[in-house]
């Protein structure tokens, strides 16, 4: 796997280790309510893992196999010590939006976008982290906590962080729709552009905004309209390929020759076409076909287009699981991910919360192929804006996802013959950088 540093790539979390612990030893040392208190989603929770053997061994197991090997989180802040202490930290987040981090010198360090998964990241690569965040029991009632937050995230009383910041606090913060950070959002959305002017456009040249002349939130009744604003026209051109990017996201990768039933737990990782594609019925076309993979960016474009001209054949979305590693990439690994689940995103193509949307492309070097999207952490929401039988154009909009980080997959039959326009290799790298949406992706034949 190319990734000769262990950033947190896609911006979701500070890069600055020391800025990234002191956001975290904060978050910790906020008080929290009692537990009789907490949100009903996380005293259900509480409740299932207290009331199934399993669980309730395996929850407290996760944090003390994380302490014994590293008494501090990967950032060098305390870890969390136990089950309980992780359950009034979840309670304190859920009334709480996504923060646009600087450090003492005023420059941007990303945002925290993935706080549950700033404190999870050892113990979820724990032997005892592994059985539960795969348990479909846990899983479905973890959903309900998630979409507990994500509901308020599309609520006016989420939108506190777009105009408002805490200077005062180590590290501090800046509101989303500061010039400081619309700079930084206008600089990842020029990176993929062949404009050479794009450095000179401002945000409300590049995104569209509900109203402009609003001076403080600019028309965003939510931190969910804010995250998934869509580009003004024209910033974003169709290409002239027969497939174009779908996403506004970062090449991890291409395999040719996948099976239809394979490993995927394994170090590895090779794609294991039944599982991520459900078992659907259309899956045995695919038998020995390739699969492209890319990941979305925390400060970018979060909707997804479609790749070809055709026709919409079949879309569902999979119950998943949340925050489940690769063991080989655990604390248990000779190189543990620092970083988790980002060195596991093959992986969790087959087991984590998913929409997968059929397409019957006009192009017959094509035919049917498959998009899937997939949630890598924190809510993990993906919605899909089209049906069954519905015609699309290359370009036209097939969903979006709700906050959460964020890979995809384009799924090809065995036959199709793929030249790529842009550089992908046969092994994961987590330094690639942003295809555009709707730019050209590969040629045919």
């Amino acid at each position: 796997m190319i990734r000769a540093n262990k950033r947190r790539i896609g911006g979701w979390l500070p890069s600055n280790p020391e800025v990234l612990r002191k956001w975290v030893a904060n978050l910790l040392a906020k008080p929290v309510a009692e537990p009789s208190d907490y949100v009903q989603p996380i005293q259900d929770l509480q409740n299932l893992v207290a009331s199934t053997f399993s669980l309730n061994a395996s929850t407290q197991a996760m944090f003390t196999e994380a302490y014994i090997y590293d008494p501090n989180d990967p950032t060098g802040a305390p870890a969390l010590t136990s089950w309980p202490q992780f359950l009034g930290v979840l309670n304190n987040i859920m009334t709480t939006a996504p923060e646009f981090i600087v450090d003492s010198h005023g420059d941007a360090q990303g945002l925290v976008g993935f706080p549950i998964n700033a404190v999870l990241d050892w113990p979820m690569g724990t032997t005892a982290g592994y059985s539960v965040f795969s348990s479909d029991l846990f899983n479905r009632q973890l959903q309900k906590v998630l979409q507990y937050w994500g509901q308020f995230l599309t609520t006016e009383a989420s939108r506190y962080v777009l105009a408002y910041g805490t200077p005062d606090t180590d590290p501090p913060s800046i509101a989303w729709l500061s010039p400081q950070a619309k700079q930084q959002i206008v600089a990842v959305a020029c990176q993929p552009s062949n404009n050479p002017d794009c450095k000179n456009y401002t945000f409300e040249d590049i995104f569209q905004v509900p109203d402009p002349y609003d001076p403080v939130y600019l028309g965003f009744t939510s931190w969910d309209q804010f995250f998934v604003r869509e580009f003004q026209p024209g910033i974003r051109p169709l290409g002239d390929t027969v497939l174009v990017s779908a996403c506004e996201s970062a090449p991890l990768q291409y395999n040719t020759g996948v099976k239809l039933s394979d490993q995927f737990w394994l170090k590895g990782q090779p794609y294991s076409l039944e599982n991520m594609l459900n078992f659907d019925p259309l899956t045995s076309q695919f038998d020995g076909g390739s699969v492209y993979q890319a990941f979305l960016s925390a400060l970018s474009y979060h909707r997804w287009h479609s790749p070809v001209d055709g026709v919409i054949k079949q879309a569902f979305v999979v119950n998943g699981a949340y925050y489940l590693e690769n063991m080989a990439e655990g604390v248990n690994s000779p190189d543990p991910d620092p970083s988790a689940p980002n060195a596991s995103q093959p992986f969790i193509t087959s087991v984590a919360t998913r929409a997968v949307i059929f397409i019957e492309a006009n192009d017959p070097g094509i035919g049917l192929m498959a998009f899937v999207a997939v949630g890598m952490a924190e809510v993990s929401s993906s919605e899909i804006t089209v049906n069954v039988g519905d015609t699309v154009s290359r370009g036209d909009q097939l969903g979006m996802f709700h906050f959460g980080g964020s890979t995809h997959c384009l799924v090809f039959r065995p036959g199709v013959s793929l030249s790529f326009q842009v550089p992908v290799t046969n092994q994961p790298n987590l330094d690639a950088t942003n295809v555009a949406v709707n730019a050209n992706l590969a040629t045919v034949g």
